[in-house]
């Protein structure tokens, strides 16, 4: 049978683990359990001396030994028929305390089942758990109580006879450590049924492991800081600081623990204890939990500050007093568990409450959860100009509960962050570029070679464009319509902002007219409009020289249809300055300012 060892030692060298163990022992009922399916636990007759759960029964052996009854104390015994005279009674129960003394321990009642069936979740077989362990001249015994009591009959818990039987062969005639330095006066008298001396050394014990902890410590955090070169910067000395009390508040349970049981205290007195250190062990989790947050949150602030990203601040504070508020929650009910009472009904009250809380505070959680998302995928920031919906305009500030949008009428509108996350968002400060992509319409009168050389032109303008990306720069002749024939331009304009590609996109469309202009066509007019200027017709000259132009490309294989040739292309970029010859804000190098 595999052996499971209840000793302090390993439980306050586990503690972290031991925490996480504790608690879900109480959430794992309450989440499987719901109030429809929890059946009635059976109720039983409350026996005298409370032994109808393993607790019941360790604490029960404790207190009559305390009392110094020890006929009662053997009730809490499986005793054979031959032991059940009261001078074997005595014996058996004096020897038994003699050796917890000695090198007995007990599990914290907190660690004690209180179940009618004792602990179900244990590999021991049923109707049997393990207590806790006895060490007398390297020879182990193992503590075991079993539920005694017929089938059909209520649950009836006591040290089992194997664990008696090994108690009553054990003699140790050597008397503990403390026992022998102490003077006879403290020895003889006696508080709540154990020596004097005993509470005095305890009390000595604690402060001697404190004294020695604290000093530990400071001296692991002299050498830290002297050999790693990282704790001389505040945020890697805060980290060390912050693990300080806890770990001394451990090392002095640990230094208490193995001095009292070394020294032989009581185990009335050491068992008393046993809740005090399980509380204080688990308050020094906590305290690190607590300090773990305080520097989580204050380092992943100054992040956000160095990142300009001031919106997460807020949630990262209200991150910090939720998980906080964790902490005392489920470490108040975790010590009320620890020190023996029933904590069942305070993880209901707070799943009920947690699920009113969820549907009174729907809309908020939503809007919260939706503030996340928006910090943690970064899909706006402050500053940044965008489309959420229908709204268009610069984001002003991303809270908690909502985000500010200020419109371009200059109107601030207010969009909580639920509908806002889950709205399609267009971040237009994220562009690189800015698409430039007019549909030029001209009219029935153009000849096909005034449209190859409005081809040839626009898209020479685009290639040559020092502000105009040539992959991709496309003009094409794309169709007819009833009224005109249809060229489409897709190019983009590389500029830092939407100001300065509206400067270009106006260049372009201004030396777009001059090259209209100068091919002797013009745009053409919806057939559905009636205008009544004269008709001035196409220019005759300039036609004539168009059609000529393009009979000297034919002739000298240079006319740049469907395509340009790389080298061309090549040859042609940067050749149009922008901002254009005159402009009172131009520069040599022809860049957007």
């Amino acid at each position: 049978m595999p052996y499971i060892s209840f000793t302090y030692k390993k439980l306050i060298a586990g503690l972290a683990l031991l925490v996480l163990l504790v608690l879900p022992q109480y959430t794992h009922a309450q989440l499987l359990t719901s109030p429809e399916s929890k059946t009635e636990e059976t109720k039983f007759p409350t026996d005298s001396l409370n032994r109808r759960t393993p607790r019941g029964t360790v604490n029960g052996f404790i207190k009559a030994m305390a009392d110094q009854n020890y006929i009662r104390a053997s009730q809490f015994l499986q005793l054979k028929r031959s032991w059940r005279k009261n001078s074997q009674r005595l014996r058996i129960v004096q020897s038994f305390q003699r050796l917890l003394d000695q090198g007995g321990d007990m599990a914290p009642t907190a660690l004690l089942s209180d179940k009618y069936e004792g602990n179900p979740d244990d590999v021991l077989e049923e109707n049997s758990d393990l207590v806790g362990t006895i060490i007398i001249d390297d020879k182990e015994i193992t503590l075991y109580v079993v539920n005694t009591a017929l089938e059909g009959q209520p649950p009836l818990w006591q040290f089992s006879a194997e664990t008696v039987a090994e108690i009553s062969a054990t003699t140790s005639d050597e008397d503990t450590l403390l026992n022998n330095i102490l003077p006879n006066y403290l020895k003889n008298k006696k508080l709540g049924g154990v020596p004097i001396g005993h509470w005095i050394a305890v009390v000595v014990i604690v402060l001697v492991s404190y004294l020695i902890a604290w000093a530990l410590v400071a001296l692991m955090g002299l050498i830290i800081r002297a050999t790693w070169k990282k704790t001389r910067e505040e945020e890697e000395w805060l980290l060390v600081r912050a693990m300080g009390l806890p770990i001394r508040l451990c090392i002095a349970l640990w230094l208490f623990v193995a001095v009292s049981q070394y020294a032989g205290i009581s185990i009335i007195v050491r068992q008393r204890f046993s809740a005090i250190t399980f509380v204080i062990g688990i308050v020094a989790f906590l305290i690190l939990l607590w300090r773990l947050s305080d520097i989580v949150s204050d380092y992943t602030k100054n992040r956000m500050t160095l990142r300009n990203r001031i919106s997460a601040i807020s949630v990262i504070l209200f991150l910090k007093r939720m998980a906080k508020a964790a902490i005392v929650i489920i470490g108040f009910i975790t010590i009320l568990g620890a020190i023996g009472l029933d904590v069942t009904t305070w993880f209901a009250a707070l799943g009920i409450g947690g699920i009113a809380l969820a549907l009174g505070a729907q809309k908020t959680m939503e809007n919260f959860v939706g503030s996340v998302t928006l910090i943690a995928d970064q899909p706006i920031r402050v500053g940044d100009f965008c489309k959420v919906g229908e709204i268009t305009g610069t984001v002003e500030s991303i809270g908690m509960r909502s985000t500010r949008i200020r419109t371009n009428r200059r109107t601030v509108v207010t969009v909580p962050n639920g509908s806002f996350s889950s709205n399609n968002i267009e971040n237009y400060a994220h562009r690189d570029r800015f698409l430039f992509d007019p549909v030029l319409e001209f009219r029935m009168e153009t000849t096909p070679d005034q449209l190859r050389y409005l081809l040839v032109e626009i898209r020479t303008l685009l290639y040559s464009h020092t502000s105009i990306n040539p992959e991709p720069a496309k003009v094409r002749f794309t169709g007819l319509t009833a009224s005109a024939y249809k060229v489409e331009i897709m190019a983009y304009i590389e500029a830092v902002n939407l100001d300065a590609s509206q400067e270009v996109q106006e260049d372009l469309l201004l030396r777009i007219l001059d090259i209209v202009a100068q091919s002797g066509t013009d745009f053409a007019f919806p057939s559905q409009t009636l205008y009544m200027a004269r008709d001035k017709g196409t220019d005759e000259d300039k036609t004539t020289a168009t059609n000529d132009i393009v009979k000297q490309w034919r002739e000298a294989n240079e006319l740049h249809l469907p395509s340009f040739t790389p080298e061309h292309i090549e040859k042609l970029k940067g050749s149009v300055k922008f901002p254009p010859e005159g402009s009172a804000v131009g520069r040599e190098d022809g860049k957007t300012v």
